[in-house]
Order: C-alpha cells, then structure tokens, then sequence
C-alpha cells in the first residue's frame, strides 16, 4: 500500500478556545494512539490533511512531528463541519510492520456485467472494503471481477478471497449487484401474459 507523509506540530490540551483558534489558523487537531504509545497531540495544515480526506484512495501514513518523533498510522476518524464539510478532528492509530493493520480498501470494478448486456442496470453499493493484513500485503485497491454478474444476482464481501488478506466486513454486506429495470420487468410480464393466453387457447 501506498504511504503519505504527514508534517504535524505537537500541541498540549486545550479547551474549546485552544481549538478554535486553531481552526482559525487553518490548522486541525489531531490525536494519535495505539498499542503501547501514550496519546500524542498534534496539529496539522488543513490543506495538507486534505491529501487523505478528499480522496477515495487508502494510505499508510507517515507522520513525522517537529519533535523530531515520527510515527506510523491509519487515519481512524474524521470529525467534519456539518455544513462546510471540512475536517475538524482527526484521530489517526499507530500501527506497525508485524502486526495485522485494520483499513478500508476502495474497491475498483472490472468488466461488463452479463446482466447489463441483457438490459438490467449495474448498481455500485459500497464502495470500499474493510480488511486486515500485515502492512506488506495491504493492496491499495480491492478489484472485483462483474463480468459474469447476472441480472438479480449480486457480490457480497464473503464472495472476496485475497491471499494474505483477510476480509472484516460482514459477510453479507452487497458490494454491487445487477437489478432488473422497469423494461425488463414489463418484457417479463408480458412473456408471462402471452403463455398463459397461449395455455388457455389450447384448452379451449
């Protein structure tokens, strides 16, 4: 998986002024814990911050403080303005090389689902994947094969197999599936229409 390196100032706890007057500053607040670490505080440049929050790609994050303490991680919550949509918060978790790192993986579709060509309508319902592995197995994207997807039939996260990688959404969560359109719908209840007329001729 790709890494993005992230420059953050170390900050101590402050109220609600503290933090505002960091927003103001263009800087967002930001936690980092995890597994033998003590919390550590730290600010970083809204614009820099926008490299991992305005994309659909997953990165392993360098962080790199002006401490000179640099840190590995996954970026774990974003808190957003209900309005404006910028980043207010962010908690990022520490992570190492040994150990299985939990992330989400966007997932990138491939070929021309069966179902399409037969007029059903290709239908993307989630559009990344949780799952753990070791940080050298970590894909950055999960691609799933449609090509074959029939009309009222869909693709589940347990239907995913990777090697090295394990899958920690649910099972049964739809990751996209082919729905029959309104045409189809109304050519299959005509078909049905016509053999019962047919069936009832031929018993008259």
């Amino acid at each position: 998986m790709k890494h993005f390196e992230l420059n953050g100032t170390v900050r101590e706890v402050g109220n609600k002024a503290v933090i505002k007057a960091f927003r103001r500053q263009g800087l967002v607040p930001c936690n980092l814990y995890g597994q033998g670490i003590e919390n550590v505080l730290f600010t970083v440049k809204e614009r820099d911050l926008q490299g991992i929050t305005n994309t659909p790609a997953s990165y392993i994050i360098d962080i790199k403080l002006d401490n000179g303490k640099a840190y590995t991680a996954v970026g774990h919550e974003f808190q957003y303005h209900p309005v404006k949509d910028n980043c207010l918060h962010a908690d990022f978790l520490a992570v190492s090389e040994d150990k299985p790192v939990t992330i989400s993986i966007p997932v990138v579709v491939s070929g021309h689902p069966v179902g399409v060509r037969k007029g059903g309508k290709f239908v993307l319902v989630s559009r990344a994947i949780r799952v753990s592995a070791l940080m050298k197995d970590l894909p950055d994207t999960l691609n799933v094969e449609v090509s074959g997807l029939d009309i009222e039939k869909r693709i589940v996260a347990g239907d995913i197999k990777l090697d090295n990688v394990k899958v920690v959404s649910p099972k049964d969560m739809i990751i996209c599936s082919v729905k029959a359109t309104r045409q189809i719908s109304a050519q299959a209840g005509n078909e049905d229409l016509e053999g019962a007329e047919g069936a009832a001729e031929s018993e008259a």
